[in-house]
Parts: structure tokens; C-alpha cells; sequence
């Protein structure tokens, strides 16, 4: 069984498993999914990642108890997945890194948009030479605000800038915009590919247990 971390907190059971939905559905995984308490906005910058942090800790903790063998953060920012490995000894896949790292297996440059002030730096470390800018759409302040038309047309605005910077494919820096399914309204706008990072977690995961990553998996890199 794979645990799911949810770094905002929800109520209604349909919207906890979600990114769980998405996963299984995609890659045929068995996970289970809860959420961080108390953090209705999510992590949105320094403070709210600071405040999130020994709360995921105590879910990795929790889901190793229920028989997890394996952890996904799902946020883009890669929120205490260090200290996960260590304290709970499990494999542990974030959504931010394994987003770049897809991105950065197909050379493109990548034009990242997010919810944060400045790029996740897991993101930008891991594009290393091939990113190619970042853009935090306006009014777009928080999770929250990717539910409405009007940040969701923002997030297109974005999408276009980068594109018109030169960037050659989009990588979501915010899982938030794979609940709001952004992929699919930015492929009736523009030609590029697009790195969802809910899918990107998901895969990642599905390769390392079921791929060539049962090595890596074993020396919980």
C-alpha cells in the first residue's frame, strides 16, 4: 500500500482522494490518501512550509503504522521528504522532483508556473540548465485560488507568456493544478507538451515499484 500526503487540508472524501483517483486509475496503484490538518490554503510560501512539515512527518509516521511500505508528498514542493526517509525508513517520492526530472529527460526548456513568490528550488535545481523562467499567475495566491474561471484563465495567461519566452514544455509547480485538471484546458490552447505533477508522482512511483526502480527503491534513493 502507498500512503498519499495532502498538503491542504479537505474535508469532503471525494476531493482527499483525487490525486489517489488520478494515480489509480492511470497506473492501477493501490494508495491511500489523507490530508495535513489545519492548513486550509495549503503551503503557499516559507511560512505555511514551515507550519506543514511535522505534520507530514506525523502522517508518514501514521501511514507506516497502518502498513505503508511506500510515501508520496503530493506537493511541488517537496516538503520534508528528507526527513520522511529518515524518520519512517520508507521510500518517499515528491511531486516537485519527479516532475522536473521527467521534464528534464526530454532536453526541452521548461517554463514553470506555480502558486509560490519564486520557483519550488527542487524544480529549478533538478531543470538545472533547461529551465527556462517562472511566472506565478496573477492573483493566484494559494491552492484555493486555482478553483475559480478567473485564476484558471490567469494560469492560461502564464502558460502563454512562457511559451512566447521560448519555453519549449510547461511543468506545473503545484499540484493543485492537476485537481483543476489545467492539462486539459491548456491542450485546447497551445501545442506543447505539459508535465502535470500529480501524473509525474505517479509515474515515478509506478516506475520505481514496478520498473527498473526496485533497485533504487532498495537503497531508498
Amino acid at each position: 500500500m502507498i500512503g498519499l500526503i495532502r498538503v491542504v487540508t479537505l474535508e469532503r472524501p471525494e476531493e482527499v482522494n483525487r490525486h489517489a483517483q488520478v494515480i489509480e486509475k492511470k497506473y492501477g496503484l493501490s494508495i491511500k490518501s489523507a490530508c495535513i490538518p489545519n492548513q486550509y490554503n495549503g503551503i503557499h510560501n516559507d511560512e505555511t512550509e514551515v507550519l506543514a512539515v511535522p505534520k507530514i512527518l506525523e502522517l508518514g509516521k501514521q501511514f507506516k503504522e497502518q502498513g505503508c511500505t511506500d510515501l508520496i508528498v503530493s506537493c511541488a514542493a517537496d516538503p520534508a521528504i528528507e526527513q520522511l526517509r529518515e524518520e519512517t525508513g520508507l521510500f518517499v517520492i515528491g511531486a516537485g522532483s519527479s516532475a522536473a526530472l521527467i521534464a528534464r529527460s526530454t532536453g526541452k526548456k521548461t517554463g514553470v508556473i506555480g502558486i509560490t513568490s519564486i520557483v519550488p528550488t527542487v524544480i529549478e535545481e533538478n531543470l538545472d540548465e533547461l529551465f527556462a523562467g517562472y511566472i506565478k499567475p496573477k492573483n493566484i495566491n494559494n491552492t484555493n485560488d486555482l478553483l475559480t474561471s478567473v485564476g484558471q484563465e490567469n494560469c492560461i495567461t502564464a502558460v502563454k507568456q512562457l511559451i512566447e519566452q521560448g519555453a519549449q514544455q510547461i511543468l506545473f509547480a503545484c499540484t493543485g493544478m492537476g485537481t483543476i485538471n489545467l492539462k486539459s484546458l491548456l491542450q485546447e490552447v497551445i501545442d506543447v507538451p505539459v508535465i502535470d505533477a500529480v501524473d509525474a508522482e505517479g509515474s515515478m512511483v509506478n516506475f520505481y515499484l514496478n520498473g527498473n526502480g526496485s533497485q533504487f527503491r532498495r537503497n531508498r534513493l
